[in-house]
């Protein structure tokens, strides 16, 4: 729990420190107030007592209560400023975290529940925070000095408050006991609700399409109930403290004047005024005692539940990342645009099988090799290991004549311009999703954002939007078609100019018209350029300079189109599976 409290800077700490000092302000002005009521006590049944004095006493309540006021303003006001720069710095961190881990880190935890821990637990913590700054702190300061206070008065007094206080803590440590089983689920909840409801969402047109809505709404119903159902038995049990407190206080204050009226019958007419004036000093010390004791019950509700945040919070930012940067960050000229796989295998974790094993093959500078075999052969994942997405399990894969392990990943990933299976775009305009991230030189200039655009052959519908380069772009891209979406994804890649292009089934949403016209002026425009492409269509890679055909990650083929007619049987019914003899021949 005090791990994550380690992200607080020293401008925090020192806050944390100036609203101590503001505590104890407050704290000493509160238990000032009843020393101020029983001198006027006293005052009313002194016979000769002046008004004045009266009125100097009640003028300091006054201002005890209106500098108490103050106090706790400035504590709340300083608990809320620490508690949101401390989730300021913890979803940055956070964050950071995740762009740093790999696929295998990223499968680990799920994309809800990673939103979660990244709003929800924080914004438990937070609360902690604001709520716990001023009570943690706070009441054990009030109970120790009210007790010193009392101390030396009717012993029947104190154990009518030490009754009530142990009443107080029983009750709340069987609500606490009843409620913590399900505090720890209550995040897990919140994690299936919100991956229900991002799938729901991301796969709408889908569930249309399908008239699934009443089955995702079933889907839906049992999640949200299963939540609903768990936060109204935490909130039943904890609904039984307050009237507890309420029945603890008031029977205290009865107590106290019960006990009050007997010891005041009973003594001599000397002590009756004493004795009444220390029944309502007692009284509200009493009061204050069990005040302090329900702040600590406050927190006690808290903590549960913020401990199961932190905790969430903790995995997260301990997790290992399994991708470590090297130290390269240039490399030799004379191997520039190479990529070689030397007998690399790779399965992933707690897997048996391989996805893919003992592959070998070079790809010089400015050669397109290709990539070809059934769904699941292992080509995504094959390629994959070049940007580190994941990492080899054995073997090695180099870049430049370099083990990619020993690149810093920012110096890698500018050599390779990388267009995804799925094309993802951001919020925002067309230049920016072309000219985003760092390209390791001074930035995008306008030229090669256009150059890309052209080569990409997406001029022909971004010159038509409105707006042309600055046309909105919705978050995903929802606004574009498949092919479009492509095709931008394609121009940011070429506007990176990086020595090595991977295009991972990048082309499947072209016609054929522009899945040629863009390989043409991929060949004319990034001549110096590696090509490495996955497809599942012969047409965009049977002029490759090299086909590798895969099948069950075993490479099965290696060679041109050409060449691996004659050769490959598995290349052979893939390409008859789609074109004719003659259709091929013309090709």
């Amino acid at each position: 729990m005090l791990k994550i409290f380690k992200n607080l800077t020293m401008k925090e700490a020192l806050l944390a420190g100036l609203s101590l000092v503001f505590i104890v302000i407050q704290v000493w002005l509160d238990l000032k107030l009843p020393d101020y009521m029983s001198e006027i006590t006293m005052l009313v049944q002194t016979e000769g007592s002046q008004m004045s004095d009266i009125y100097a006493a009640g003028g300091m309540m006054l201002l005890c209560a209106f500098g108490s006021l103050i106090s706790a303003v400035a504590v709340a006001v300083l608990a809320s400023k620490i508690a949101a720069n401390f989730g300021a710095i913890v979803r940055f961190k956070l964050f950071d975290k995740v762009l740093s881990f790999s696929m295998e880190e990223i499968s680990g935890f799920s994309t809800s529940s990673l939103i979660t821990r990244s709003t929800n637990d924080i914004n438990q913590v937070q609360l902690l925070i604001v709520m716990g700054l001023q009570a943690i702190i706070k009441a054990p300061i009030i109970a120790v000095w009210a007790m010193v206070k009392i101390s030396g008065k009717s012993w029947q007094w104190s154990f009518a408050t030490g009754v009530a206080v142990v009443f107080l803590m029983l009750t709340v440590g069987i609500a606490i006991f009843l409620a913590m089983p399900k505090f720890k689920s209550l995040q897990g909840l919140t994690d299936r609700l919100n991956g229900v409801t991002r799938e729901n969402l991301t796969g709408l047109r889908v569930v249309r399409a399908y008239n699934a809505e009443n089955f995702q709404e079933e889907r839906f119903n049992t999640v949200n109930t299963e939540l609903t159902n768990t936060h109204l038995f935490t909130s039943r049990v904890m609904s039984f403290m307050q009237p507890s407190i309420q029945l603890v206080m008031s029977g205290l204050t009865l107590a106290i004047y019960w006990i009050g009226a007997i010891l005041i019958n009973n003594a001599g007419f000397d002590m009756k005024l004493t004795l009444f004036s220390d029944m309502i000093v007692f009284s509200s010390y009493a009061m204050q005692i069990v005040m302090a004791f329900m702040m600590l019950i406050i927190i006690f509700i808290l903590v549960p539940r913020a401990s199961v945040s932190v905790q969430r919070i903790q995995e997260v930012l301990e997790t290992k990342p399994t991708i470590i940067d090297g130290e390269v960050t240039e490399a030799p000229n004379a191997q520039k645009g190479t990529v070689e796989f030397k007998q690399v295998s790779f399965k992933y974790p707690d897997a048996e099988d391989y996805v893919i094993e003992d592959i070998s093959f070079t790809a010089n500078q400015g050669e397109t090799v290709a990539f070809i075999g059934s769904t699941g052969s292992g080509k995504s994942t094959l390629i994959n290991l070049i940007p580190r997405l994941y990492e080899a399990t054995s073997g090695e894969v180099l870049v430049d004549g370099i083990n990619v392990k020993d690149y810093t990943q920012a110096a890698l990933h500018n050599r390779i311009g990388y267009v995804t299976q799925k094309a993802r775009l951001f919020d925002g305009t067309i230049k920016s999703n072309i000219a985003y991230g760092d390209n390791g030189k001074d930035g995008f200039l306008e030229s090669d954002i256009v150059e890309a655009v052209y080569t990409a052959q997406a001029n022909e519908f971004v010159e038509k939007l409105e707006g042309g380069y600055d046309a909105k772009v919705t978050p995903g891209g929802t606004n574009l078609s498949g092919g479009q979406k492509q095709r931008v994804s394609i121009a940011r890649a070429i506007a990176r100019q990086p020595e090595i292009f991977i295009f991972d089934d990048s082309f499947s949403a072209l016609d054929y018209q522009t899945d040629r016209q863009l390989r043409e002026s991929l060949r004319k425009d990034c001549a110096d350029a590696t090509k490495l492409i996955v497809a599942q269509r012969i047409g965009t890679i049977k002029d490759a300079d090299r086909i590798i055909v895969l099948d069950k990650g075993r490479m099965v083929g290696n060679g041109t189109h050409d060449e691996l007619m004659k050769t490959s049987a598995e290349y052979q019914e893939i390409a008859y599976s789609q074109l004719s003899k003659e259709e091929l021949a013309n090709e």
